[in-house]
């Protein structure tokens, strides 16, 4: 086995799924009844989801599987190669445009938006270690590979469609690490969203700092909209993504003009 701080000195090379042996290891004889790498994935991600990546170990991954960590180790090498496995699991939720069909660049965009920005609120472990890895596993190329039809369709040319599509998918990334750390703090609040959010603004009105910012955005909050803090999410980020269509519109436009 290859230890972690050995691999780390090589972290663009060390992702499973550069290493066909490593990616393919299945079950073998002797190995625990019921124990094979899709278990393992799944497991991990409900741990994850349901504790988060600080309390997630390969000891703790063992116990709840019933099994000895070497028995784990079988078939993976490290903490590392659970969680790129795991991710790119996450990936797979992400739904996708029919490839049978010609892309409608901007319904497609806010569609997978949407749902990238989904996945990524449901497992909000994942939004800290995107950047991590080099997201090349089967599923990430998929999504990878749709956002390239995308971009592709706007009619930008080569040079701006990675800038567009970067700004976008950021945008979709810090939206959704926003909730989900919002939605993570209720969580261990024990309030909903709603009470969390009631508490918030009633403990500004106590102070008289507060109190003015609060005024001065009156107008903001009230144009806003939304009788709940999830029809406040779902505004935001529609219009938000709007906005950054509208841009590459107005790009495009530039670039024929």
């Amino acid at each position: 086995m290859v230890r972690a701080a050995e691999r780390a000195k090589h972290p663009a090379t060390s992702s499973i799924w550069l290493d066909s042996e490593r990616a393919a290891r299945q079950r073998r004889d002797g190995q625990p009844d019921g124990l094979d790498r899709d278990k393992i994935v799944e497991t991990s991600l409900r741990m994850l989801d349901a504790e988060g990546l600080p309390k997630f170990s390969m000891r703790k991954l063992a116990a709840e599987l019933n099994v000895t960590a070497m028995s784990v180790y079988w078939y993976v090498d490290t903490k590392d190669d659970i969680l790129e496995l795991a991710l790119d699991a996450a990936f797979s939720e992400v739904e996708l445009p029919d490839p049978d069909r010609a892309v409608c660049w901007k319904d497609d965009l806010r569609a997978l938006a949407e749902s990238y920005r989904a996945m990524l609120v449901r497992h909000t472990w994942a939004a800290a270690i995107l950047n991590t890895y080099l997201n090349i596993g089967p599923n990430a190329l998929q999504v990878a590979r749709s956002i390239q039809d995308i971009a592709i369709a706007t009619g930008l040319p080569p040079a701006g469609q990675a800038g567009a599509i970067t700004a976008v998918f950021q945008f979709v990334y810090g939206f959704s690490t926003t909730m989900g750390n919002f939605q993570r703090r209720c969580d261990e609040s024990g309030v909903t969203q709603d009470e969390y959010y009631a508490q918030a603004m009633a403990a500004f009105q106590k102070d008289p700092e507060l109190m003015d910012t609060m005024e001065r955005s009156k107008p903001i909050i009230e144009a806003r909209g939304g009788s709940t803090v999830a029809e406040m999410w779902t505004r935001d980020f529609a219009f938000g993504l709007d906005v950054l269509i509208t841009g590459i519109e107005a790009m495009v436009a530039r670039a024929e003009a």
